[in-house]
């Protein structure tokens, strides 16, 4: 796990040292080793941050070099298969120098050209360049577990591991994207290619991209994407289980190798449990396992589910009993969370990972299995709301969806699905765990900003119209939620909190092998049904996990954010509001917002959100967008490639 940094130039570079700046913005990332190299003719320079995984002797130095100086590497993340890949290219005559999976990128590129994503394993950003050719090579993993950002501009492309990095230019322009706005206050993340910044995009999952110096030209491809699913009607059950067994136990031991201590992030439910039974079976001595703990915060503590399961299987368990922080640590978030996100598990996600990196370099954890295997309650209902819908009259629905939005207070008990009962299904999975919708955004927004702004389409009709057709509903709903809130959202959240504590976070479920066997091979049946959810896991942790583990609960690392705001956490998020700019927020609603949270509606997470987003705000002095501006990324120079 590391940070990556670099430009690309038809012309020399004017400032070639911008890149170590850069590269320096992201120590977190990478506290064990830095470098910098920049080509003879200054068009491209390369840098990195290093935290030392695989191959800790300084011949994993990067950017590095393949053997005949043609390529030049800066890679974030790890190749799992990087052993197996490295036999098979031995095979062919390719000799290695070192001991990294890094080596084993640049020999795969050799031998493969861009085609050799198809054989990696792994979740990484990087970006090769490719001398000969005159052209870089930058590539995202298929889950989409590594961040890359970058900007297109003035026959430049500059890009990061994190979009601190790219602030660090002068030059830079620090204008909110509307759109991207859009999508944080729906939905707390922003989707897809688009940054918060106009002007900056992101390589989507499965993407990659090349760059050619000499014209300036780029393209953009999905190199990987789902699955479609395959129907199999007399594939047996057990078979099936025995498959789904061989491929995670794999999985997880693909990912236990490193040259540094390994621990599991084990919050006490199913899939985090699961991912201790198969490492413990693997491994020779006890696993280590960490928790956090609420006492006193009833179904929100998980520490007597995580000690029942590091019992049974043995582990050196570490337990972190949680105190409310200081109201600082908010600050020190935005700050991290350089494109904001308004999860606020972020914030035991963080502690957790401090918790961990005093014992360990590398942490397993449980992302992924809900959306692969129907975790999300909403899954249980898909088929009763599709009934629903059939069974009313589109100008009813539309009434009923009207009357929500207009008439229910935000934090409304079903709000949201009432608002998505208007239009179809896709459209009511568009609605779902949203903070604000169309109407209330409108009324959040200030009329100034609001009359102002030209944005495109709203948020919930991209998300309802990114939905993939020719599944079943409950294909189409798990789809929809990997291709969005789990990258977009739960992954950037892992990924900066554990970073911000130089912690890399390994995820067994989002193995390319298990995501496409969960997604074309497993029958609905045993995904969710009306009744039951998580059905293939639940099967394999009757055989591995102890006796009296509750399989029925649904809550990962919560955090007691309505307790909290009664307290100091209240008084500074209301006063971070109050200082919010009025340009941009309407204070009659926050005031409003607050006042119904104090009455018992449910809005202790749309508060944080907006909070976050202020702080973010003042930290890297974002400025609203003129408004003789379009909004939106996909414009002009700098615009983003979608494919």
């Amino acid at each position: 796990m590391c940070g990556i940094a670099g430009i690309a130039s038809r012309e020399p570079i004017p400032d070639p040292e911008l890149v170590t700046a850069m590269r320096e913005t992201m120590v977190h990332r990478g506290p064990d080793d830095a470098g910098t190299w920049v080509s003879t003719d200054r068009r491209v320079a390369l840098a990195h941050r290093r935290l030392a995984i695989i191959d800790l002797s300084p011949a994993g130095h990067q950017p590095m070099a393949d053997s005949t100086g043609r390529l030049r590497i800066t890679f974030n993340g790890e190749i799992y298969n990087y052993q197996a890949l490295r036999k098979d290219l031995e095979a062919m005559g390719h000799r290695f120098r070192t001991a990294s999976d890094t080596e084993v990128i640049l020999e795969a590129y050799r031998e493969w050209g861009t085609e050799c994503l198809s054989r990696l394993n792994g979740m990484f950003a990087f970006c090769l360049y490719d001398n000969d050719a005159r052209r870089v090579f930058l590539a995202r993993d298929r889950a989409g577990e590594k961040p890359l950002f970058y900007r297109h501009a003035g026959c430049k492309l500059v890009f990061a591991s994190e979009l601190k990095a790219l602030m660090v230019d002068p030059a830079f322009p620090r204008e909110i994207d509307p759109d991207a706005l859009n999508d944080y206050l729906a939905y707390g993340y922003v989707m897809g290619h688009r940054c918060i910044f106009t002007g900056v995009c992101k390589l989507v999952q499965g993407q990659a991209m090349t760059f050619e110096l000499d014209t300036d030209a780029f393209r953009t491809w999905r190199y990987w994407t789902l699955p479609a699913p395959v129907s199999r009607p007399n594939r047996d059950s057990a078979e099936l289980l025995d498959e789904l067994k061989r491929l995670f136990l794999d999985s997880v031991r693909l990912r236990m190798i490193a040259d540094v201590p390994v621990g599991i992030l084990l919050s006490g439910g199913m899939d985090s449990s699961l991912v201790t039974a198969m490492a413990a079976g693997i491994s020779a001595k006890p696993v280590k396992t960490f928790t956090i703990a609420f006492p006193g915060y009833g179904i929100l503590d998980e520490g007597p589910h995580a000690r029942l399961v590091a019992e049974h299987f043995r582990t050196d368990h570490t337990e972190l009993a949680a105190e409310m922080p200081g109201v600082e640590l908010l600050s020190e978030l935005a700050r991290q969370y350089d494109e904001p996100i308004g999860d606020h598990s972020m914030i035991p996600t963080f502690l957790v990972s401090r918790l961990i990196r005093k014992h360990a370099t590398v942490a397993l954890g449980g992302d992924g299995g809900d959306e692969l295997f129907g975790g999300y309650p909403h899954y249980n209902v898909i088929g009763r709301l599709s009934r629903y819908r059939n069974g009313v009259p589109a100008f009813a629905r539309k009434l009923i969806g009207f009357s929500a939005s207009r008439f229910l207070p935000v934090g409304t008990r079903w709000r949201n699905h009432l608002i998505g009962f208007k239009g179809d299904l896709h459209d009511g999975f568009a609605h779902v765990n949203m903070y604000f919708d169309a109407g209330s955004r409108r009324r959040l927004l200030s009329p100034a900003y609001r009359n102002g702004m030209k944005t495109g389409s709203p948020p919930e009709s991209e998300k309802a119209g990114s939905c993939t057709a020719g599944g079943s509903r409950l294909y189409e709903a798990t789809a929809l939620d990997f291709r969005t809130t789990m990258v977009d959202g739960y992954l950037v959240k892992v990924d900066r909190a554990s970073m911000m504590n130089s912690l890399e976070i390994r995820t067994p479920f989002l193995d390319h092998r298990l995501v496409e066997f969960a997604f074309r091979e497993l029958p609905d049946e045993m995904r969710a049904t009306p009744t039951a959810r998580k059905v293939a896991l639940r099967l394999l942790g009757k055989r591995h996990l102890p006796p009296g583990f509750d399989f029925n609960r649904k809550q990962g690392f919560e955090l007691p954010l309505a307790h909290w705001l009664k307290g100091k956490w209240g008084g500074y998020m209301e006063s971070v509001l109050e200082g919010s700019d009025p340009g941009l927020f309407d204070r009659r609603f926050l005031r409003n917002l607050v006042s119904a949270q104090r009455k018992g509606y449910a809005n202790a997470s749309r508060l944080f959100l907006l909070a976050i987003f202020e702080l973010w705000r003042r930290e890297y002095k974002a400025v609203l967008p003129s408004s003789s501006g379009a909004g939106g990324i996909a414009r002009g120079e700098g615009a983003c490639r979608t494919s």
